[in-house]
């Protein structure tokens, strides 16, 4: 596309014809109209028997339950970032109704046992003076880290979380909480 000749610009002189405020812009682009096509016409397929293949190919992907609006309620109990309710699971992942929905829990925390730093140096400063300095060995300290994995279930829906521990009452309690929430769900 070409454009038609411009006369000079005004330099605003006096008596100068006003500037064209379209002069510099760029040329606007028409995509162009889609034209369709017929489809080609639909081949024979095999004659009707007992089995018929699939409509749409061999594959299919599976076919996701649609959401339900589950009644809201009072949180009843909290595993990491899952919230269980009377009818519904609250996830990061999506809402899952609290019927048939399986719950499993894996304690990956550890318990370390040994002799604190304090306690050593203790028994060789009264060990030189007596022997009951020997006595400040038998002093333990234990120290838990990991985590415990919850995993929620429902259909092909899952969500797993893991729930950081520094104790072993913190492990009982997030055990707790997932047999809990286990009951809710029956």
């Amino acid at each position: 596309m070409t454009q038609p000749p411009q006369p000079p610009a005004s330099d605003g002189r006096p008596g100068d014809p006003a500037p064209d405020p379209t002069r510099n812009l760029p040329v606007q682009y028409e995509p162009p109209t889609p034209t369709f096509e017929a489809a080609p016409p639909a081949q024979p397929g095999p004659p009707p028997g007992p089995y018929q293949a699939p409509v749409g190919g061999p594959y299919q992907p599976a076919q996701s339950q649609p959401l339900q609006g589950f009644p809201t309620g009072p949180v009843l109990v909290t595993v990491g970032d899952i919230s269980v309710e009377q009818f519904r699971i609250v996830t990061p992942a999506g809402v899952l109704p609290t019927q048939g929905t399986n719950w499993s829990a894996m304690d990956m925390s550890r318990t370390e046992e040994k002799i604190p730093a304090w306690a050593i140096i203790l028994a060789i400063v009264f060990a030189l003076a007596c022997l009951l300095g020997l006595l400040f060995l038998l002093c333990k300290e234990r120290k838990t880290t990991g985590f415990v994995q919850v995993t929620v279930q429902n259909g092909n829906r899952t969500h797993n979380t893991h729930v950081g521990v520094s104790s072993p009452r913190e492990v009982a309690d997030t055990l707790a909480r997932v047999n809990f929430a286990r009951t809710l769900c029956v």
